[in-house]
Formats: C-alpha cells, sequence, structure tokens
C-alpha cells in the first residue's frame, strides 16, 4: 500500500507540471482526481470545467452536486469512489477535449487505472466511453447505445468492467436524460449488492 501511494503521489505531481498539450496555457489548476486509492469503483469524465478549474477538484458543479445525489441511489457517497476525467485541464470556453488533447493525456488515466485498480469503471458521457472503449480495443457505437451496458475489456493490463451512462451535466439541459441517469445509477447499485464479498466482474 505505502508503494502505491508513493507511485500515486508522483501521478499526481506530474500531472500538476505536466505541458504536454496545450490546455496548460490556459488552465487555472490541473485535476488529476480524487477519491480513495485503491477504490471498486472509478467514475471517468471528460474534462474540467469552470468550477472544476478554479478548485482542483472534479466534479464540483452543478454536474458534481447531481453527481452525489446520483451516487446516493447507487448506494455510495463520492467518498467511496474515485473521481477524475480523461483529459485532466480545462479545456477553453468548455469546449470538448480535442483527439491530441486526450492522445497526450491518456497515459494518466492508465496509470490511473493501474493504481486505482477499479472493479468497474463508469464512464459518464459520450467522450469518457468513447475513449475507454478505445483504450479496452471495444467498439464504441455511441452513447445511447452503449449506456447501461456493463462489458468486459483490459485497461493497461488490468481486467475491469466498463459502464457508460451519460454525463450528469447532460440531465441539467436535457431533462429526458435524468430518468436514464437515474435508472444506471439504481442498476449501478444493483450489481454492487450482488457482488458483495466477492468480485464485480464475476457479474459481467
Amino acid at each position: 500500500m505505502e508503494q502505491r501511494l508513493r507511485l500515486y503521489k508522483i501521478l499526481v505531481e506530474e500531472i500538476a507540471t505536466c505541458t504536454r498539450c496545450r490546455l496548460h496555457e490556459s488552465r487555472k489548476n490541473p485535476v488529476p482526481g480524487e477519491g480513495p486509492v485503491p477504490s471498486r469503483i472509478m467514475i471517468v469524465g471528460e474534462a474540467p470545467g469552470r468550477r472544476e478549474d478554479e478548485a482542483g477538484r472534479p466534479f464540483v458543479g452543478q454536474a458534481g452536486k447531481l453527481l452525489d445525489k446520483l451516487l446516493s441511489l447507487a448506494g455510495l457517497t463520492r467518498r467511496e469512489v474515485y473521481i477524475t476525467n480523461v483529459v485532466k485541464c480545462r479545456p477553453p470556453g468548455n469546449r470538448d477535449p480535442r483527439q491530441d488533447e486526450i492522445a497526450a493525456c491518456s497515459p494518466y488515466l492508465q496509470r490511473q487505472v493501474q493504481l486505482v485498480e477499479p472493479e468497474i469503471i463508469m464512464a459518464v458521457g459520450r467522450i469518457a466511453g468513447a475513449t475507454l472503449y478505445r483504450m479496452a480495443g471495444l467498439r464504441w457505437r455511441g452513447i445511447r447505445a452503449e449506456r447501461g451496458r456493463l462489458v468486459h475489456g483490459a485497461i493497461a493490463g488490468r481486467r475491469v468492467g466498463i459502464y457508460p451512462t451519460f454525463h450528469p451535466a447532460a440531465a441539467l439541459y436535457n431533462r429526458e436524460v435524468l430518468p436514464m441517469l437515474e435508472e444506471d445509477f439504481r442498476r449501478l447499485g444493483e450489481i454492487l449488492r450482488g457482488g458483495r464479498g466477492k468480485s464485480l466482474l464475476d457479474f459481467l
């Protein structure tokens, strides 16, 4: 455990001083991620927003408040899950991260998977889902086709379940998304309860 935490601290320090892509030029703070290391559940979004850029923490704006409520539907609290993003710095104007930016940041996410050792990675949003599927060598058909499906893959040499759903921010702009998000988080809770005392991957 001590070695794992030492390696995690090194990773956070690398992200804090990263200049691999243009995003470091406009960021206020990098947002490496937060949560227990290791953790059975990892949540991956696409990129920090304005509030996250100011705080240096993931999911602290309105989408973060909704995420907390959704986690409660699964019987979880924020303290029990590791939360991060595909890219660790805010894209200007909250635009989508570009492919070269995702590629530059992907090694950090892969190392997080190795250190956090999640059994399930919940990918929130199309960019997170597409990125994780690509890392795992899976075919991405789009967020509406893949949401709510727990699939098997290997990322950074680690066998994981990947569970895509909508980004909580989508429900702030489109209320029809909220019931689907709630359904997906409730199912995550059912998987967790069914997998108590055994590997969650037994349910894939």
